[in-house]
């Protein structure tokens, strides 16, 4: 089972789309992922990680991931073959 950590300003009041974030992938992944957990911090500081590998940053990465993008990264490493319906296509 898989776990996503997503770090969070909260200097800059990004609990929000964090939690967005959370509920999306929960929402598409269910039980396939174990859990995925809130990390506040500081900053600046926006990134999420699956299996403690960073997969979006948001400094490196030139802003926040939409939707669909952090949905097919969390895909691509839980489960590649996966069909995440009107999102590939």
């Amino acid at each position: 089972m898989a776990r996503v950590r997503i770090h969070y300003c909260t200097q800059c009041q990004w609990l929000l789309r964090a939690g967005w974030y959370a509920q999306e992938l929960l929402s598409t992944f269910g039980e396939d992922l174990e859990e995925v957990a809130l990390v506040p911090s500081h900053g600046g500081h926006f990134e999420v990680l699956y299996e403690d590998k960073v997969i979006w940053e948001r400094k490196r990465d030139g802003g926040f991931p939409d939707v669909k993008t952090l949905k097919r990264l969390v895909r691509d490493r839980l489960d590649p073959g996966r069909d995440l319906g009107h999102i590939d296509r």
